[in-house]
This record gives structure tokens, C-alpha cells and sequence, in this order.
């Protein structure tokens, strides 16, 4: 059974940081391109950031450019979304995808709140 799991989440102040991490189970992340999506309570949810399976490129929409990073430990079989500078605005829930949408894990939501 293909399956991607998040964790990470949490409830942290303005200027927190969190590391957001999704994990593969009977997929190989490394063969497919790797995206986060961002649903805010009451939005639409959004793609924020992705990551090639070629040269490791990385692409992030210009809210969380600068402050997010993506990156691959393929040994774990885990992406990893190191989030810095948090915003209130970035409260919601966080998804991993793999393969364009193909395939979803659950979300994990994170707080940003004083």
C-alpha cells in the first residue's frame, strides 16, 4: 500500500520555526517530485513548494520564499518542509503529495499564534 505520512506540526509563536516531515511508505519519495500544499482554515488548499527527482531543484511560491526550504534524506525515505520565521498566516493544515497529486497523506496542521 502506497502511503505518506506527515508530522511535525504543531502550535509555535510568530518567528518559530518547525520542521514538517513526510515519509514514504511503499513508495520511493526519490523517484517522484515531491510538493507541499497549504490549506488555510476556511481557503482553498495550495501548492507552496516543490521539489524535482532529477537535480533536486526546488520551487517555492513567493509567501513562503525565503523563510521555507525543502529538501530529501532518500536514505530515510522521508522530505522534509524546514519552516523558519513562522506567520500567523501560515496557520493550517500542511500536505505532502507525491507525483503532481497522485498520492496524499493526511496533513498535519500547524498553529502560528501568540
Amino acid at each position: 500500500q502506497l502511503k505518506l505520512v506527515e508530522s511535525g506540526g504543531g502550535l509555535v509563536q510568530p518567528g518559530d520555526s518547525l520542521r514538517l516531515s513526510c515519509a514514504g511508505s511503499g513508495i520511493t519519495l526519490s523517484n517522484y517530485v515531491m510538493s507541499w500544499y497549504h490549506q488555510a482554515p476556511g481557503k482553498e488548499r495550495k501548492l507552496i513548494a516543490t521539489i524535482d527527482n532529477t537535480a533536486g531543484s526546488t520551487r517555492y511560491v513567493d509567501s513562503v520564499k525565503g523563510r521555507f526550504s525543502l529538501s530529501r534524506d532518500n536514505p530515510k525515505n522521508i522530505v522534509y518542509l524546514q519552516m523558519n520565521n513562522l506567520k500567523p498566516e501560515d496557520t493550517g493544515v500542511y500536505s505532502c503529495s507525491a507525483n503532481w497529486g497522485s498520492i496524499w497523506g493526511q496533513g498535519t496542521q500547524v498553529t502560528v499564534s501568540s
